[in-house]
């Protein structure tokens, strides 16, 4: 099985990106699956039903999310009905929507997806994700061989530990939240593929997707300000994951970065 995985889409110009740019990277990569972490989809902060359905309809599969996925208030019923729009398993009973979903191809292929957040340096008191990661394998771990496990945190040390946590269990741990794409991708000893953070879906000449002049002069005044989404030097960041779909060991993980045009959107 051949997984296209992307990072954090930001705003309007990361879905746009998806949008002109995944069905052709599924063709030329003959990708089988397709999943992206929409929790910045809407506006650069949250995912609308809008936005959600604009990157289903591009070939998204899957969308994960993060802390962010509570800010649109419509998304909490969506939540409920679509359920290949996962949040954070890790948030306490009653919270909208689940933690995993159960992919399955129209070739039959099947994945179980899991999303994670952090605690370390994040908001909110969640649950413990090691022993949340652990009960959702042992109570769904047979649906499919192939595991990707979203690890949507902050401290690249909690993510790492994951994927040493999760190492012949999973077939992928990738990082998402800081939008800066990392250069550690690889196979762990036991066979589960490993990155520290996708990056993101967005503009570059930004910080982590915002306009930088609205970032910068935050940083130099310390007063509130409302964030815009940066529009220059947009590009898809993530892996492209090959996976074993009898043994659930990933074969092989290759990081990418692909341009888009700049434009007014």
């Amino acid at each position: 099985m051949r997984v296209l995985i992307l990072g954090d889409v930001v705003g309007r110009p990361g879905r746009r990106a998806i949008r002109d740019m995944v069905p052709s990277l599924v063709k030329a990569e003959k990708i089988d699956l397709v999943i992206a972490n929409a929790e910045n989809a809407a506006g650069g902060m949250g995912v609308d039903v809008k936005s959600a359905e604009e990157l289903f309809t591009a070939g998204v599969h899957v969308l994960t999310s993060g802390n962010h996925i509570w800010k649109k208030k419509e998304i909490y019923s969506y939540l409920e009905t679509r359920p290949c729009l996962i949040r954070p398993a890790n948030y306490p009973n009653g919270a909208p929507g689940r933690g995993w979903v159960e992919w399955q191809g129209q070739s039959g292929q099947r994945a179980l997806i899991v999303n994670l957040q952090g605690r370390v340096f994040m908001p909110g008191n969640l649950d413990d994700p090691f022993r949340c990661v652990d009960a959702i394998l042992k109570e769904h771990g047979h649906l499919a061989s192939v595991v990707i496990v979203d690890m949507h945190a902050e401290a690249t040390s909690e993510k790492n530990a994951m994927g040493w946590f999760l190492d012949g269990r999973v077939s992928v741990v990738f990082g998402t939240h800081t939008h800066v794409q990392t250069a550690d991708e690889r196979i762990l000893p036991k066979g589960t593929a490993y990155i520290t953070d996708l990056g993101m879906c967005g503009p570059m000449d930004s910080v982590i997707g915002i306009e930088r002049e609205i970032v910068i002069q935050g940083f130099l005044s310390q007063l509130p300000r409302s964030f815009d989404v940066a529009k220059q030097n947009v590009a898809l960041q993530g892996i492209v994951l090959e996976v074993d779909e009898n043994s659930g060991r990933a074969l092989d993980i290759r990081r990418i970065r692909v341009p888009w045009k700049s434009l007014d959107v």
